[in-house]
Formats: C-alpha cells, sequence, structure tokens
C-alpha cells in the first residue's frame, strides 16, 4: 500500500510541511510518483520518517540526524551532550515558570529584573535598568546580596522615591539633605556586606569591562543631581564605617 504526503503525516503524527523540510535538507528521500504526479510513499519511508521523529523527540539537531543514521558520530557521545543541553534547559524552562508564577503573584511588570520580581513595582524605570545590567556584571551570590539590600531600600526609607523623582537642576540644600538621608542606608549596606568595597571576587565579567559598563550605564540612567546625590551618600557612608 503506498500513502500520500498527508496520509504519511498523520500516521506519523507530524505534518506534511514537516516532511518538505526533511526532502529539502536530504533527512528524506523523495519517493516515487504515480502516474498523477503525486506522491507515493511507502513502508520504507515512513520508518526513515519515524526514525527521524524519534531522534527530534531526543532533541537531535536535525543538522546531525543523518550522520547518526549514518554513524558518521559516535552516538553516545552525542547523547551525553544533548542529555547536558536538555538538563540545562529544564534549568532555564523551571527559573522561567517560576519568574512568570512571581510575576503574577506580585503583579509585577512583564520585563521585572530576575531576582527582583517582588520590588519591581516599586522601582524606577532607571533602577529596573541598572539592574538588568548588574545581573549580567556580577554572580549569583552578589545578586542575591543586591536583592536583599534593594528590598531592605524600598521597605525602610522614603529617600530612593525622593532621588528617583530629583529634578537635573535640584537646588544645593535638597542635594544635602537627600544625602543625608541615603548615607545611614548606605552606610549599613557595607556593614552588612563588606565586599562592596572590593567587588573583584564577585564580577562575573573583567574589572575593565564592569568599571566601564557601570560608569557609561550610571551617566546613561541618572541625571546630574542624582549622581552628585549618590556620590555624596556614599562618602558619608564611608567615612562612618572606614
Amino acid at each position: 500500500m503506498a500513502w500520500s504526503t498527508r496520509e504519511l503525516a498523520e500516521i506519523a503524527g507530524t505534518t506534511v510541511n514537516a516532511i518538505r523540510h526533511y526532502h529539502r535538507i536530504g533527512l528524506l528521500d523523495e519517493p516515487e510518483r504515480s502516474n498523477n504526479g503525486y506522491k507515493q510513499y511507502g513502508t520504507d519511508e515512513l520508518v526513515r520518517l519515524l526514525r527521524i521523529l524519534r531522534l527530534v523527540d531526543l532533541g537531535v539537531p536535525l543538522g546531525k540526524i543523518a550522520d547518526v543514521g549514518a554513524g558518521g558520530v559516535n552516538t553516545t557521545t552525542m547523547l551525553k551532550e544533548q542529555s547536558a543541553e536538555l538538563k540545562s534547559r529544564i534549568v532555564r524552562l523551571q527559573r522561567a515558570r517560576a519568574d512568570i508564577a512571581a510575576i503574577l503573584r506580585y503583579d509585577a511588570p512583564t520585563d521585572a529584573p530576575a531576582g527582583f520580581v517582588a520590588v519591581a513595582a516599586r522601582l524606577s524605570e532607571s533602577d529596573k535598568s541598572m539592574l538588568h545590567i548588574t545581573n549580567r556584571l556580577y554572580d549569583a551570590d552578589a545578586m542575591t546580596d543586591l536583592r536583599r539590600m534593594v528590598e531592605f531600600d524600598a521597605n525602610s526609607s522614603d529617600a530612593g522615591s525622593a532621588i528617583d523623582t530629583l529634578p537635573a537642576d535640584a537646588d544645593e540644600e535638597t542635594r544635602e539633605r537627600l544625602a543625608a538621608d541615603l548615607a545611614p542606608i548606605l552606610a549599613r549596606h557595607l556593614v552588612d556586606y563588606p565586599w562592596l568595597t572590593n567587588p573583584v571576587k564577585h564580577l562575573s565579567r573583567g574589572p575593565r569591562v564592569t568599571q566601564h559598563t557601570f560608569v557609561e550605564a550610571l551617566a546613561a540612567l541618572y541625571n546630574p543631581a542624582q549622581l552628585d546625590v549618590l556620590a555624596r551618600a556614599g562618602t558619608l557612608a564611608g567615612s562612618t564605617t572606614g
């Protein structure tokens, strides 16, 4: 018995477009055609297609399937590599699912920085942008500490909100007052997380790349008055803990 492309797809549990794609990339030979010009597939093509789909189900890239069938690759090595890739993918998917659940639970912005969903709604756009960047510069331990710092700041002081709305032409008195309000919080962080004074061991990128990226990001995301307040607060905090 011979099957049409549509019938073959139905039996194999795939699509006509998938079969045509396998023909185009050379995984499945073109079958003979009947007198009316339609493809006619037999058992050999069905078995070949099912074997292709089995390897696809295992996650084997289409580009490697031909080599697997021809014995051109070490299948044990290939399967071990594929198993490791699937394990990594599962971890990513589980993390994504957990993040989605947290976003829904806290009604947080969809683009909330990873690890900061619980407080994202209370963060400024600049702060969220900075956290996205920081996630790429520091290791997991540092980001865990930073999350604790951000949560503490969001729940313990209005200084952060005041700085978020600070205009670029803020007067001297306002800057000095905000810096004085922020300094004790920064001082506490320096005591609780001593690595902040020398974060090299927690960098996931090189020190030069990290410093350059950080400086560029700060200049782009915060206005001069905000940067001035942060610098003053940092100086005050350092003088009380040094």
